[in-house]
């Protein structure tokens, strides 16, 4: 195994091996985990340089070796992230058939009730809200908010993303009461996590453009504004952290921005983005 012959190693006197598992033929196969932590540390880096190709790569990569290696927790990590990194490139097949993989492991690994499968269940309902298939979605982040809303260890931006994630299917479907009350628990959420004015920025966009669908933009013109001037504010906030992250969110918010007739705030909004994404 190490090259050095005049030792007594397993090899001399064990059965074979597969030379898939490296176990001996007939015996019951090790778990091999994958490194989940540095995992998911490199695809922060692949994503503040906006990398999708290398992420795509490196989540592949370790797909292949978390199963070869018989580790079901592990893929199930990788399905989930293949499920977020295909719907934000706009993979509609790959993104759902990820999601639906990683909802066969939950079950597979018994793991229904836990935090993982509610953060299981959001991810693949918000994959399915981005591709449209908003009733589905809710089942499953109905599923979600019982798991998340019943165990006192759910981290409170799990409950942010959660309940502005929903509110958005709730508003595509025009359940606008359930929508808004949604976005207000995201809202009271995201305080609680440093960082957090980021998020509720985003939930101040997504309500404007949930006002503007519910009450059409004439009549909700004040209340568009508010909320759209609230969120610029929030993204000013000086505990927003500068990093890779931010950069995304910059860009993301600053279409909605621009929709609005907000120009400046949008270009700044860009510019900002390409300065850290160039910094980090």
């Amino acid at each position: 195994m190490n090259g050095q012959s005049h030792i007594i190693g397993p090899e001399d006197y064990a059965e074979p091996s597969c030379v898939l598992c490296g176990e001996p033929y007939g015996a019951e196969p090790k778990v091999r985990p994958i490194p989940q932590q540095r995992i998911i540390g490199k695809m922060d880096e692949y994503m503040s340089r906006r990398d999708y190709a290398g992420a795509e790569r490196h989540l592949l990569y370790w797909l292949d070796e978390a199963r070869l290696g018989g580790d079901k927790r592990g893929e199930l990590l990788i399905r989930n992230e293949l499920a977020g990194h295909y719907r934000k490139t706009g993979e509609r097949e790959k993104a759902l058939s990820n999601g639906d993989a990683a909802l066969a492991l939950l079950d597979e690994l018994d793991f229904g009730g836990t935090i993982s499968s509610g953060t299981t269940y959001t991810n693949v309902a918000t994959a399915c809200s981005a591709f449209g298939e908003n009733e589905r979605a809710l089942s499953l982040f109905e599923k979600a908010r019982t798991v998340y809303e019943s165990s006192p260890r759910t981290a409170p931006e799990l409950l942010g993303g959660l309940y502005n994630n929903m509110a958005l299917a709730c508003a595509s479907l025009g359940q606008y009461d359930r929508a808004f009350d949604l976005y207000g628990k995201a809202m009271d959420a995201m305080g609680k996590v440093p960082g957090g004015v980021l998020e509720q920025a985003i939930t101040c966009l997504n309500m404007a453009g949930a006002v503007e669908a519910r009450d059409g933009m004439e009549a909700g013109e004040h209340r568009i504004f508010d909320l759209v001037d609230r969120a610029w504010d929030l993204l000013n906030d000086p505990s927003a952290p500068q990093n890779g992250y931010c950069a995304f969110v910059y860009e993301k918010c600053a279409p909605t921005f621009s929709y609005y007739g907000y120009f400046a705030a949008a270009e700044e909004l860009n510019e900002r983005a390409k300065q850290l994404y160039e910094r980090t």
